[in-house]
């Protein structure tokens, strides 16, 4: 769910300035603010580096996770995956980033956002202890670095800056209700929205799988809003070649049901089955098909020649043509739709064989 969050907020931050009218250079610019600062709420995954117990590292930490997840519980999702907290710091990065000037109203202007800003970490101080001020420490040195580079770096005002830092931390916590513990939503104040993980399904498997859709739904999301404002033809972006994502319904009878639990096996040979789709469909094989033209066209025009013409002919440049080459092979950018079409056509398969013939 990491990327899923960032992606999220990307692909609604792109889709709406484009549909503001923007261009594809800026709506782009807009989207990647708006994941980065959709990402950051994670930072409180810093605490796991000194609540994490070394010594029960080992070879079965992997099969047991456990071991790494249980000591982030009892910071992570809690004081920057609240909603009040991000309707305080998306205004505060916007304000702080907006202070270029040296003029008054602009130092008195970074001084307020700076003051909401250490407020929260006191505030967290004083809720969480130290390990809460570590957590908002991060979260906010974290948000001050993307607000800086994004009013030095692109041309986002401070307003635009602040308003986009707001939506995507409101974006963050929603993803996190049906993969775990819920997200504090209201922290600090002792009042629990969900007090439990969102079941999509009463079976773990298939709750997984459900998440697991979602997550890629969200991806699909900031890649067709990718495909919009770069002016690609939907159908141009479905391969054929991801159908070979079918054969991984085998998976579903060979591998041990995952569950929320313990995943890996499944996320890592379903991400690697994608892959295989996104490089089979670039190497099967342009370069390859290219040079075999290129040799057919030489011994086709060898055996048109006598023995004296042999040397010259192999300084005879062959002609290609460029165009019908690039529109006939896919580009890596219509790989990584591939290799996406690979995992969704994979995870429908796994799916319907989970239901239909294991379930």
């Amino acid at each position: 769910m990491f990327v899923g969050h960032a992606l999220l907020a990307f692909g609604l931050a792109t889709l709406v300035a484009d549909w503001r009218g923007w261009s594809a250079r800026r709506a782009l610019t807009l989207g990647l603010v708006a994941g980065a600062f959709a990402a950051i709420p994670d930072a409180d995954m810093i605490y796991t580096v000194v609540a994490l117990d070394v010594s029960r590292l080992s070879a079965d930490t992997l099969r047991q996770p456990s071991v790494f997840w249980d000591a982030s519980r009892a910071i992570h999702r809690s004081i920057t995956h609240s909603l009040l907290i991000s309707l305080a710091a998306g205004p505060a990065f916007g304000a702080w980033a907006a202070g270029t000037s040296t003029s008054r109203g602009w130092l008195a202007v970074r001084a307020v956002a700076s003051v909401i800003l250490l407020s929260l970490i006191w505030a967290a101080w004083v809720y969480s202890g130290l390990a809460g001020a570590i957590v908002v420490g991060t979260f906010v040195a974290a948000g001050l670095v993307i607000a800086r580079l994004a009013r030095t770096r692109t041309d986002l005002s401070g307003l635009t800056i602040a308003l986009v830092a707001t939506a995507g931390l409101l974006s963050h916590p929603w993803g996190d209700l049906v993969t775990g513990d819920p997200p504090r939503l209201l922290y600090p104040l002792d009042l629990h929205v969900f007090e439990q993980t969102v079941l999509l399904h009463t079976d773990p498997t298939v709750h997984l799988l459900g998440a697991f859709a979602l997550e890629l739904a969200v991806i699909w999301l900031a890649a067709l809003a990718i495909a919009r404002v770069s002016g690609r033809p939907l159908r141009a972006l479905f391969e054929r070649r991801a159908l070979i994502g079918a054969v991984y319904g085998v998976a579903a009878i060979v591998l041990t049901p995952p569950t929320l639990e313990v995943s890996y096996h499944f996320v890592f040979t379903i991400l690697g089955l994608g892959l295989l789709v996104g490089v089979f469909s670039i190497t099967a094989n342009p370069v390859t098909r290219l040079l075999r033209q290129q040799s057919r066209l030489r011994r086709h025009s060898l055996a048109r020649q006598d023995a004296g013409s042999l040397r010259r002919s192999w300084l005879t440049p062959v002609s290609i043509d460029l165009d019908r080459f690039l529109e006939r092979y896919p580009s890596p950018f219509e790989a990584a739709f591939a290799a996406l079409g690979g995992v969704t056509v994979a995870l429908c398969s796994y799916g319907a064989v989970y239901v239909l013939v294991v379930g």
